[in-house]
C-alpha cells in the first residue's frame, strides 16, 4: 500500500504528542472537571475548580496571543459561527453535565480512565462516541435540527461571528478590534489566573498548578499546530484544538474504515491521551482493572454515555471543547455551554444525595435548586 506524507500526518503527529502529555499529566495530577464540580457543590473545595479555570485563563492568554501575531484565524472554526444556538448550548451543556456525573468523568477524565485500565470508561467510551456520531448523522441528528430551528443568525443582525469582540464592535460601535481584543483577553484570562493564584491553597498545591498550566498550553500549542503547521495551500487542516466529543465518534470510525481513511488531528488526540495514561499508569505501578460493580452502576453508565454524546453534539463540545478550547476563542457560545455543564452536573449530584434519602425526584430537585441557588463562588 503506497503512502505519502503529508501535512495531514505531520499535524497528526503533533497532535498525539500533545495529547499524550495531556494523558499522563491529567493522570499524574487526577484533573477532573467533573470532580471539580464533586468538591465545590459537595465540599466546598475549589482546588480543582481553580485548576480547570487557570486551564482556561492560559489558553484565552495564549490564543489570544496567536490570533494577534496573526497565526491563527479563530473566526473561521466551529466556536464562532454566526448561527447561534443558544437553546442547544443550553440543552447540550445540561445534558453533558448530568451525563459526565453519571458516567464518573467528562470526555477527558473517560480517556484517561481507560488508559489507566477502566473497562467501566471504555463501555462509555464506544456509547459515548456511537451516541455523539447519531446525533450529528444519524437517527439523532432529527432531534438536533428541531433544536437548530432556535438558532439565531447574527449576520442578520451585522455581527459576522459569535465571538465578544465582533459582537461588542457592533453594539458599541467601537472601530479598533485588535485593542478590544487585548483588552478582553487581559481581562479574562488574566482574571481567570488571579482567581486561580489568588488562593493560598492553591498556591501550595503543585498538582493543581502543574494541571491547569499544562493543559492550558497544550491547547494553545493544538491551535498552532492545525493553524500554522497544518496551513498548506493544497491540503489546509481544519483550525481546531482539543476537544473529546465528535473526536470519539470519529475515532471508532477510523477503526472501522482504517484502509479508506486518514487520520485526523481530533483522531489523534483521542490515541494520544489513552497512549499518555497508559503509559504513566503502568511506569507508577497505578494501572488497574475495574469494572461495573452492579447492574445499576453499569446502566448508570451506559445512560452517562448516552447524555455525554448526544449534548456534546448539540453544546458544541464538551468541558475541555467548550470550556476551555471553545473559551480560549472568546466565544459567546462557549459560556453558555460551560454554565450549563457545570449546572447539570452540579444538579445531578444532589438530586442523587436527596434521593439517597428516599425522597421523590421532584422533591429532590426542589430542594437541590436551592442548595445551588445558595452556592458561594467567592474569591
Amino acid at each position: 500500500m503506497d503512502f505519502e506524507w503529508g501535512p495531514v500526518h505531520t499535524v497528526a503527529l503533533w497532535a498525539f504528542g500533545l495529547a499524550l502529555v495531556l494523558g499522563a499529566v491529567a493522570f499524574k495530577t487526577n484533573f477532573c472537571t467533573m470532580g471539580a464540580v464533586s468538591d465545590w457543590v459537595n465540599m466546598g473545595d475549589k482546588g480543582r475548580l481553580r485548576s480547570w479555570f487557570l486551564a482556561t485563563g492560559v489558553a484565552i492568554l495564549g490564543t489570544q496571543g496567536l490570533q494577534l501575531a496573526g497565526l491563527i484565524d479563530t473566526s473561521t472554526t466551529i466556536y464562532q459561527v454566526a448561527s447561534f444556538g443558544w437553546l442547544e448550548y443550553a440543552i447540550g451543556g445540561l445534558l453533558f453535565g448530568i451525563g459526565m456525573t453519571l458516567a464518573s468523568g467528562c470526555g477527558q477524565r473517560t480517556m484517561v480512565r481507560v488508559g489507566g485500565g477502566n473497562l467501566k470508561s471504555l463501555v462509555v467510551l464506544l456509547v459515548f462516541g456511537i451516541t455523539a456520531f447519531m446525533t450529528l448523522r444519524g437517527l439523532l441528528a432529527y432531534l438536533r435540527i428541531e433544536i437548530e430551528r432556535s438558532n439565531v443568525d447574527l449576520a442578520a443582525h451585522g455581527i459576522n461571528h459569535q465571538g465578544w469582540v465582533d459582537a461588542i464592535m457592533v453594539w458599541t460601535g467601537l472601530a479598533d478590534g485588535d485593542l478590544l481584543r487585548i483588552g478582553l483577553a487581559a481581562v479574562l484570562g488574566l482574571g481567570l489566573v488571579w482567581f486561580a493564584y489568588g488562593n493560598r491553597e492553591f498556591r501550595a498545591s503543585f498538582d493543581n498548578q502543574l494541571a491547569g498550566i499544562v493543559i492550558g498550553l497544550i491547547i494553545v500549542g493544538g491551535w498552532y499546530v492545525t493553524g500554522v503547521l497544518g496551513a498548506d495551500d493544497f491540503e489546509p487542516v481544519p483550525p481546531e484544538s482539543m476537544t473529546f466529543v465528535m473526536p470519539v465518534g470519529n475515532a471508532i470510525n477510523y477503526f472501522m474504515t482504517f484502509t479508506g481513511s486518514v487520520i485526523s488531528f481530533g483522531v489523534a488526540v483521542i490515541f494520544g491521551t489513552i497512549a499518555g495514561s497508559f503509559l504513566y499508569s503502568v511506569a507508577t505501578r497505578n494501572f488497574r482493572i475495574e469494572t461495573f460493580v452492579s447492574r445499576q452502576d453499569m446502566a448508570r453508565h451506559l445512560w452517562g454515555g448516552v447524555c455525554m454524546g448526544t449534548g456534546g453534539v448539540l453544546g458544541f463540545g464538551c468541558t475541555i471543547g467548550q470550556g476551555v478550547t471553545g473559551m480560549s476563542t472568546l466565544s459567546m457560545g462557549s459560556v453558555i455551554t460551560l454554565l450549563f455543564i457545570i449546572l447539570g452536573s452540579a444538579l445531578t449530584m444532589k438530586v442523587d444525595y436527596y434521593r439517597a434519602d428516599e425522597r421523590g425526584f421532584f422533591a429532590a430537585l426542589g430542594k437541590s435548586l436551592g442548595d445551588i441557588a445558595r452556592l458561594r463562588f467567592q474569591h
